[in-house]
């Protein structure tokens, strides 16, 4: 699945890491309306459910845009932010969390509510220009296409108008990356406002949004599962070590976990029914050199099962609204206390208790521990991948046989294909909601068929349909794109898919030096497209994790040059250029691809100096033992076929073909053990993944 040229809080303007206790001077007002001291930071946040007020009529976007805009007014504000963020800034977040989808109507994965006393804005990026066009309603709503040089960012924008009026910003601090008022401050000095105190924030704890939002859901507190020894790799209390260790080397008394799959990977965690497709469960984590807690709500671990409990031994457990006093505990009442936390991945309201002498605002030891995968995961993630490619082809075949009898709804595609993945060994859920458009809706690139819809469509053999899907199994996370037609496409349709599938081949045969960043390889997807004067307007690739979130980092592939963050072996990485034509079609062909050193005997080696048990003191434990440059390349870890009578062979090099040849032979080998032979996806699997005629024109 596609991601933005930048992080997911993009429309909120790449923010950049700070410590807030360094802004002070230049944004004088941190004030928690209503009480302003530290303990009603994170009342903000309580799983008290919300009362639940029945009303007879619902809101219309008017109402609650003259409702929200009341409460500014009690409170003296210019401007209130709506972020799509919960505390932990999600990606997908749980229903409780979704104040900006329910003040706007948008329901996109991404993007930005800004509303003054007579505006009101969303940003938003270039996956969700065509959804937020439809969804908004345009005669109270501005939509700001976030990347295009004629738009400004969010803090731009703030300075911008800051130069007409001083501006009081009101903001949840609980919902905004800690990292907000550097990016304010950076704005303001490359406008070239002289008064720095044009600008001034104000943190409100009760979110505003909250106080209008008569019917808004409890946060869910769904059961913990054990992620099991044998697909984790490693024990929550050797990842824990690892960790004390990156803390000796920074002089780190204590370290702050906020992103939910950091929580997950640390204690080998797992949780259903938090956030939709992503097996995390809503809670942070601290690690001091004597201590680990899981801050959670109770009712999760009341109906947690007695194995997490065990799992769980000698992990301390404190409610879950504790964690802001406790970091402010640790840092009043320990010696020379210096907090490691990553500001771009953690709230506001964690690092307004942190003074500036005490907070190490870096990479947290866990992200590069997560994106590079051990031995267990790897074997978990190739297994996952094989049983998908086995719903995949049972789904396609059935595909084909029904589109000769009627048409199919881009829902019941959907369903069938959910269907078919669920008959797998470890199915839990879907790893994101599934992307089926047929012809133009292809083309909104986070699309979601939904019934009753007003561009709902059919597939029949008359148009093309993209179907980006994945699934989540208790041993590896799947993600997946193919464009599929099952009539006679237009020459122009093929032309772009075999440039699109060009890109794909292109980026899977490179091979480069370990730890060049992820941008170096962008142009090798996109430079069919180039020589025609087309491109793409999301990254090439992200990183996948191993039965976690489906988007990680802290890699990615694509023309952002600000992630400079080294590719390594053992990262999964996705491999999905696209072309898009609004009201007509869209195409993406995706790979998930695992990073492998050229030399076999470099990854034997790489995987059993992970298996070594940590030593706190070992400070060369992860190196490589050898200073010998190594270079890598790419294992195609999905296992789907590639519709061949949609290319052009014509514009295939040989070495194309030969790749596409030894990719098909490869997925026959894996999946067709796994079909019966004679059943109608025994057949379509063998059929697709036949050699392609080379003198087909």
């Amino acid at each position: 699945m596609p991601i933005s040229f930048g992080p997911r809080h993009f429309a909120v303007a790449f923010w950049c890491a700070c410590s807030v206790q360094s802004f002070s001077s230049v944004l004088p007002l941190y004030v928690a309306a209503g009480r302003s001291s530290s303990s009603s930071l994170h009342s903000s946040t309580s799983f008290t459910p919300t009362t639940t007020v029945t009303t007879s009529t619902m809101m219309t976007p008017a109402e609650k845009l003259a409702a929200l805009r009341e409460h500014m007014k009690e409170n003296n504000l210019d401007v209130w932010i709506v972020p799509t963020d919960d505390p932990h800034l999600s990606e997908y977040v749980p229903e409780a969390y979704k104040r900006r989808e329910f003040l706007t109507g948008f329901q996109g994965s991404a993007g930005t509510a800004v509303v003054t006393s007579e505006e009101a804005f969303l940003w938003t990026d270039s996956r969700y220009w065509n959804e937020a066009s439809l969804q908004l309603d345009a005669s109270l709503w501005t939509l700001k296409k976030a990347g295009l040089p004629s738009t400004p960012s969010i803090p731009q924008w703030m300075a911008q108008q800051s130069q007409k009026k001083a501006l009081q910003i009101g903001m949840d601090p609980f919902v905004h990356p800690a990292s907000f008022p550097k990016e304010i401050k950076t704005a303001l000095e490359e406008e070239g406002v002289e008064e720095l105190d044009q600008i001034q924030i104000k943190t409100i704890t009760t979110n505003l949004v909250d106080q209008i939002w008569k019917q808004r859901p409890a946060v869910p507190t769904s059961p913990w599962r054990v992620h099991p020894l044998e697909y984790a790799g490693m024990t929550w209390q050797n990842k824990v070590t690892k960790v004390r260790r990156a803390m000796k080397e920074k002089k780190a008394t204590m370290a702050v976990f906020s992103t939910l799959d950091d929580v997950a990977y640390l204690l080998n965690l797992r949780c259903q029914g938090d956030i939709d497709t992503c097996p995390v469960g809503i809670a942070y984590a601290t690690v001091t050199m004597d201590t680990v807690t899981l801050f959670v709500h109770e009712d999760k671990m009341k109906v947690s099962p007695e194995e997490v409990h065990q799992h769980l031994q000698g992990v301390v457990i404190q409610p879950y609204d504790s964690i802001v006093e406790a970091v402010q505990q640790h840092v009043e009442g320990t010696e020379k206390a210096k907090v490691w936390l990553d500001a771009s991945r953690a709230n506001y309201a964690l690092t307004l208790v942190i003074p500036e002498k005490s907070l190490l605002d870096a990479q947290n030891a866990i992200t590069p521990m997560k994106g590079v995968k051990n031995r267990a995961e790897l074997e978990g993630m190739r297994e996952a991948h094989i049983v998908d490619g086995v719903a995949m082809a049972k789904f396609i075949a059935w595909l084909q046989e029904t589109l000769k009898e009627r048409s199919v709804s881009e829902v019941e595609i959907d369903q069938v294909l959910t269907g078919y993945r669920a008959e797998q060994k470890g199915f839990n859920e879907v790893s994101f909601p599934t992307i089926a458009g047929v012809g133009p809706n292809a083309a909104i690139i986070h699309y979601r068929a939904t019934e009753g819809s007003d561009i709902l469509k059919y597939l029949d053999t008359t148009q093309p349909i993209l179907i980006d899907s994945g699934g989540q199994y208790s041993y590896g996370t799947t993600d997946v794109t193919r464009t599929w037609h099952f009539g006679t496409p237009t020459a122009e349709f093929v032309d772009a898919y075999t440039r699109v599938l060009k890109g794909n081949i292109g980026l899977d045969q490179m091979i480069f030096p370990e730890n060049v960043p992820g941008f170096v390889l962008d142009v090798y997807a996109r430079q069919a497209l180039w020589q025609v004067g087309k491109d793409y307007g999301h990254g090439t690739g992200h990183g996948v994790g191993a039965a976690l979130n489906v988007h990680e980092g802290p890699h990615s592939i694509s023309p952002r040059f600000a992630n400079k963050e080294g590719l390594k072996k053992g990262m999964i990485v996705s491999n999905e250029p696209g072309y898009y034509e609004d009201g007509n079609f869209g195409i993406r062909i995706e790979n998930l691809l695992e990073l492998r050193y050229v030399k076999p005997e470099l990854n034997d080696e790489f995987e059993k100096e992970q298996l070594r048990e940590p030593s706190l003191d070992d400070q060369n434990q992860d190196a490589a033992s050898s200073d010998e440059k190594k270079f890598l390349h790419f294992q195609s870890l999905t296992m789907i076929p590639i519709q061949k009578n949609l290319i052009d062979v014509s514009l295939m090099t040989e070495s194309e073909l030969d790749w596409l040849d030894s990719y098909h032979a490869k997925v026959w080998e894996n999946v067709s053990p796994r079909l019966t032979e004679g059943t109608p996806e025994y057949q379509w699997l063998k059929t697709s993944c036949e050699k392609i005629d080379r003198n087909v024109h």
